[in-house]
């Protein structure tokens, strides 16, 4: 039963309750009071008079002050009555009347997007549809929900989503793909539905559940995303430590080789400068790799990218060149040495984050109230004992994956006062707690609509330049020989593959002091390069193959 019959029957009993109320007290009151007995339906006649203000007929006046109280009485009662008669039953209809209903089907298009459902995580897809100006429609169960999307001139059908008739009012055939984002359960019907009207149409779903994905494939999705897993990677990406740099086997680099990791501090001669000015390679015979901006992993470094201070630089090189860029730019240079991180919460979210973290060199203490194979220390986040228990002293980063925001920023405030240098990342449930989170002291916040909606958007557009996935660097050594009589220079391997080659290998001898612009290949060479997956894989396939 909805809202409004409740309120209408409710209504009606307290109607019927306060006329009988009144008549039997008012039949009273004339035959003690007044000393004029009346018929019971006298009696009534008489309240139905008030409550409507028809007047009271050969009863009035009356001579007892008893008797006039009560039907002063009655009176307010009529009027009470019906003002609540009014809010009850007039101005829902005057609203109907006026406000534009819900359509039922939109007009026809091509090229759309069919989106069942409207959540937070489908309003973070609309604000990227939008930004590409890419037509959608909405498709609502709920007919409140979609009589206000249209008010505010979404584009909106209304009706069941797992229905083929209203799939066909919402032109399935003829769009783009089609995004699904109800319950679980819902979302596999709605696949089959789609599919009953459009074998060729991409879906798109989302689960809440990741273990239950399987069965949307086995509906017909073409993608399944699970948002939280995603969010865990996407979070633990915002750490340094999940930029590892990886040597593979058969590279031979020795102690002619080492990988840091440096911060531009503000004292230090690159603070303020670009990249490009500041040209570490000409000035120090150092290489580097990539670096952090804004909690992102950026490689190459564009000559234009400005390195404030803050800013963390992976490089590669000879120890004692490294040594001097050291001391000439008076910055701290560390290895690249394992660093405790704090995975708080082992939910989807947190399971994500963890493994994306074991791929690292960082170690990893997993925090949970249940107990479980992968936790290492049982307890309450918001525990400052139990944070004590984990680490957290120690610890060089922490990340929340709480499913309680409320507790998230009391945990966030606890770890921060605990220590002031430890980087904390946040899952947050709800938009509207992010900025709370970042008051309380988090380093970076990412809210899972936010998330879900730049993931469906990266899978409906098929690009990927929409998130930020962790990355890893990988250090490998290929064979030269398409490079033979060329320099890095002439190739321009970084423009082309992304990769940076840090040293030669020639006749047994690593030559990591070079000049890019006239070192020449020879056929016989090995090179080592670094880069992402990505990029070294690119290298191999533009220049690692024999010519």
């Amino acid at each position: 039963m909805s809202l409004r019959n409740r309120k209408a029957l409710s209504y009606l009993a307290l109607v019927v309750v306060t006329t009988v109320v009144l008549t039997l007290v008012y039949n009273t009151g004339m035959a003690v009071w007044e000393g004029r007995p009346r018929p019971l339906y006298r009696s009534l006649e008489v309240v139905i008079q008030s409550f409507t203000t028809t007047g009271y007929g050969e009863d009035a006046p009356w001579q007892t002050p008893q008797m006039n109280l009560l039907v002063i009485l009655m009176q307010f009662t009529g009027i009470g009555l019906i003002l609540t008669a009014v809010d009850i039953f007039a101005v829902p209809w005057l609203r109907d009347a006026l406000s534009p209903t819900a359509p039922t089907t939109a007009p026809e298009q091509e090229g759309h997007i069919v989106v069942c459902g409207h959540t937070p995580r489908t309003e973070a897809l609309i604000e990227e549809l939008d930004a590409r100006e890419q037509a959608f429609v909405l498709v609502e169960r709920d007919e409140t929900r979609a009589q206000r999307l249209h008010e505010n001139e979404y584009a909106v059908v209304h009706g069941d989503p797992e229905s083929t008739d209203v799939l066909r009012a919402a032109h399935v055939e003829t769009a783009r793909a089609v995004v699904a984002d109800v319950a679980d359960d819902t979302n596999a019907s709605i696949v089959l539905s789609v599919r009953a009207v459009d074998p060729d149409v991409q879906i798109v779903t989302l689960v809440e559940d990741a273990e239950l994905a399987e069965y949307h494939s086995v509906a017909g999705a073409d993608e399944v995303l699970s948002p939280r897993q995603l969010l865990g990677e996407q979070l633990a990406a915002e750490l340094p430590t999940t930029v590892t740099t990886t040597v593979s086997e058969g590279v031979s680099i020795g102690e002619a080789f080492e990988l840091v990791e440096f911060a531009v501090e503000e004292s230090s001669e690159l603070a303020g400068n670009t990249f490009g000015e500041v040209s570490l390679r000409e000035q120090f015979g150092v290489n580097v790799l990539g670096a952090w901006l804004d909690g992102t992993f950026q490689t190459p470094v564009s000559p234009n990218t400005e390195l404030d201070p803050g800013t963390r630089l992976l490089a590669a090189g000879d120890p004692d060149r490294l040594a001097e860029l050291r001391e000439a730019m008076a910055s701290t240079v560390r290895p690249l040495s394992p660093q405790r991180v704090i995975v708080a919460g082992y939910g989807d979210s947190g399971q994500a984050a963890e493994d994306v973290l074991s791929e690292t060199s960082s170690r990893v203490t997993v925090v949970d109230r249940k107990e479980a194979d992968a936790v290492d220390v049982v307890g309450d986040a918001r525990d400052p004992d139990v944070l004590a228990d984990a680490g957290l002293a120690d610890a060089s980063a922490l990340v929340l994956m709480i499913g309680d925001d409320t507790a998230a920023i009391l945990s966030t405030l606890i770890a921060r006062e605990r220590n002031p240098d430890v980087r904390i990342v946040v899952r947050a449930n709800e938009e509207e707690n992010i900025e709370k989170l970042y008051r309380a002291g988090a380093d970076y916040v990412q809210s899972l609509a936010t998330t879900s909606g730049r993931m469906l958007a990266s899978t409906v557009f098929e690009d990927e330049d929409i998130l930020t996935y962790s990355e890893q660097i990988s250090v490998v050594r290929l064979p030269a020989a398409r490079l033979a009589g060329r320099t890095i220079v002439d190739a321009a391997i970084r423009s082309r593959t992304g990769c940076t080659v840090v040293a030669i290998v020639r006749d047994g001898d690593t030559i990591t002091d070079f000049d890019p612009a006239r070192f020449e290949f020879r056929a016989d060479d090995d090179v080592i390069v670094a880069g992402t997956d990505e990029s070294t894989t690119t290298f191999e396939s533009e220049f690692g193959t024999p010519a």
